[in-house]
């Protein structure tokens, strides 16, 4: 106990000790120089023979004995005594003050062999051994008074911030395995990120040149297509991932029970043609309807934050109404994007009198026909313009041609007919292409959120270029479906700004499996706060006049803090998996590098194939498609109205 009692008796006992192992030097110099003090008159009978029993005691038998008894006494002296600690002493003092003060202390024997008078000698030897003693003594106690805490060792806390992760590969017929590496207390460790369960829900962030693609990416779509998935792919910049997909899909097109095909959109060299208002995948008007919004909210991205306004329901359903006459007219004969666009160019005397013929779109078009027989003008223009406007975007004959032919339908997922689609946007382009692209989404996931499917992941790079409406409900409910979904963006904020914050929280926080590489700012606190916090050494040195004291203590810290998030090198990742009852993890939060065999990747890439060309078109038959348009829809009016 540190009472007062006890440390002054520890006073008195360590005083007791250092002054036994002063005694025994003294008296071996009294004994060894008995001569010189017996001549300098410095010597009592009485005394001597006192001290005649001491000198017969074992330890004064010989010089070395008698030096190294006097000096362990002031060392265990010197273990009990509480010196005031200092950073200032350094163990390399120590040692020299020490190591030179024992050599002088051992070596002062020698100067008995020294041809001079024995007065001297005594003189010299006292002195030099004292001189000795005290620089040894002066060592010890530096030693004994070092500050053994180095506060600077870890500047950035890397060390303290590490955590055990998962070291197992684990595998099944939806796993993606990426290997890594961490760092655990100092030592790298090999370790996997396994996305056992690919249904839930995968964000992949990070700032441009992280590796989002390089490092995550195309290993999704590699191990994906080897296990027999069917996939949608969305290449923001064409043809980076449909490369990928079209080279694992020839090496791996052994693996499925149906061999799959491969299709490509891509406006600028057209490949394939597809319609994505394909009249026998709407069920219902509602299916126009979403369509319709999809659509519109993909050409006006502003309209997001304003939906439920007058002026932006209003060309909603106008479009809603195009689609659904389409639709039903002649069994959907005329139904394709570019048809409606036409159809919506028509003078508002033919096209209302046109749409009229069709009852269950007549609640859609009835605010327009009142508007224009009460030639409240100003509110028509209001209502339709910006929906004509907003259409009059994509009056392309490249894309009229893709839109409106049908080499293959969406339902990726057809156990009779799997397909991998890749939707090619142009990031010059972005504006016009992701809103017929947001389209071509949005109809795709509504074929294959379906019962009895096959497996398929919607792979989805750079996703808040696109807009889909409800991305969050495809979430939560089509994973009983065995759909997955890949989205990846460069920030949180990215996704505030173009799907609005609420939509953009739901799906940051739906999402099971994450892994981002280097964020800043909001998104970096928050995914700090959602890995949760570890349990942390801290330790602080207090120095005074008096005392200095050392306190070590433990508390719960950020696993890894917001700070570390926005220093990620490119390759490394940060993020947490998700399990299933069948595959539990523990660990499920990893920071490390994910190991990519670069030379491999690159001897891959040069023996790629490249995109197949699947025909061969010129500009005269594109504008033929365009003006064969522009005709049905003159033919339609014609045919109805005369």
């Amino acid at each position: 106990m540190q009472t007062g009692e006890n440390e002054q008796a520890l006073r008195k006992i360590i005083d007791l000790i250092r002054f036994t192992g002063i005694l025994i030097l003294i008296l071996h110099f009294y004994f060894s120089c008995y001569g010189v003090f017996y001549e300098l008159h410095l010597s009592l009978p009485i005394v001597d023979q006192i001290l005649a029993h001491f000198y017969r005691l074992p330890v004064f038998k010989s010089a070395l004995l008698a030096k190294s008894v006097a000096i362990g006494f002031v060392i265990i002296s010197l273990i009990g005594t509480k010196g005031k600690k200092a950073e200032n002493f350094k163990l390399l003092n120590a040692l020299t003050w020490s190591g030179l003060g024992l050599a002088l202390y051992y070596a002062s024997g020698i100067l008995f062999k020294l041809r001079v008078s024995y007065l001297v000698i005594t003189a010299l030897y006292i002195s030099v051994t004292l001189t000795g003693f005290l620089l040894f003594l002066t060592g010890i106690s530096i030693l004994f008074r070092i500050l053994h805490v180095n506060l600077n060792e870890d500047i950035f806390n890397r060390e303290n911030e590490t955590f055990p992760q998962e070291e197992r590969k684990l595998e099944n017929e939806y796993a993606v395995n990426l290997p890594a590496r961490y760092n655990f207390k100092g030592k790298i460790r090999n370790s996997w990120i396994n996305i056992i369960n690919p249904f839930r829900g995968t964000l992949v962030m990070g700032s441009p040149g992280a590796g989002k693609s390089y490092f995550v990416i195309r290993h999704i779509i590699t191990q994906h297509i080897k296990k027999g998935f069917s996939m949608l792919i969305y290449d923001f910049k064409f043809d980076d991932l449909s490369v990928i997909a079209y080279n694992a899909l020839l090496k791996y097109a052994g693996n499925y029970k149906v061999k799959p095909s491969i299709w490509f959109i891509d406006f600028d060299n057209i490949k394939h043609r597809c319609n994505p208002l394909e009249p026998a995948s709407m069920g219902d008007i509602t299916d126009a309807m979403e369509s319709s919004r999809t659509f519109m909210l993909g050409l006006n991205r502003e309209w997001i934050r304003k939906q439920g306004d007058f002026f932006v329901e209003s060309p909603i359903n106008f479009v809603t109404a195009l689609i659904w006459f389409l639709k039903k007219y002649q069994d959907g004969k005329y139904c394709t994007l570019p048809h409606a666009i036409e159809l919506a160019q028509v003078d508002y005397k033919y096209l209302f009198a046109l749409l009229k013929m069709e009852p269950e779109i007549e609640v859609l078009i009835n605010p327009f026909i009142s508007a224009w027989q009460n030639e409240a003008y100003d509110q028509l223009e209001g209502q339709v313009a910006s929906a004509k406007i907003s259409m009059a975007r994509l009056v392309s004959p490249a894309l009229y041609y893709v839109l409106s032919g049908n080499d293959f339908t969406l339902d990726l997922n057809n156990p009779d007919d799997p397909k991998i689609i890749c939707l090619g946007n142009n990031p010059l382009k972005q504006q016009v292409y992701g809103a017929v692209l947001s389209l071509y989404m949005s109809r795709t996931i509504k074929v294959v959120n379906q019962k009895n499917k096959l497996k398929c992941n919607l792979v989805v790079d750079e996703f808040p270029t696109i807009y889909f409406n409800n991305m969050d409900s495809v979430i939560a409910t089509a994973r009983s479906n065995k759909v997955a979904t890949t989205l990846a963006l460069q920030d949180y904020s990215q996704l505030k700004k173009d799907y609005g914050r609420e939509q953009a929280e739901v799906i940051m926080n739906i999402v099971g499996n994450i892994i981002s590489g280097q964020v800043t700012g909001d998104t970096a606190k928050q995914l700090s706060e959602r890995f949760g916090k570890i349990m942390q050494e801290r330790q602080s040195v207090t120095i005074n006049s008096q005392d200095t004291s050392v306190s070590k203590s433990t508390q719960l810290d950020f696993a890894v803090p917001a700070s570390k998030i926005a220093t990620l090198s490119s390759g490394e990742f940060v993020g947490l998996v998700a399990d299933d009852p069948d595959n539990k993890i523990n660990l499920k939060v990893f920071h490390n590098e994910i190991i990519n065999d670069h030379e491999v990747i690159r001897e891959e890439e040069k023996a790629y194939k490249p995109l197949p060309r699947v025909r061969r078109i010129d500009n005269e038959m594109i504008f033929a498609n365009y003006l064969a348009i522009k005709k049905d829809i003159e033919q339609i009016i014609s045919r109805e109205l005369s």
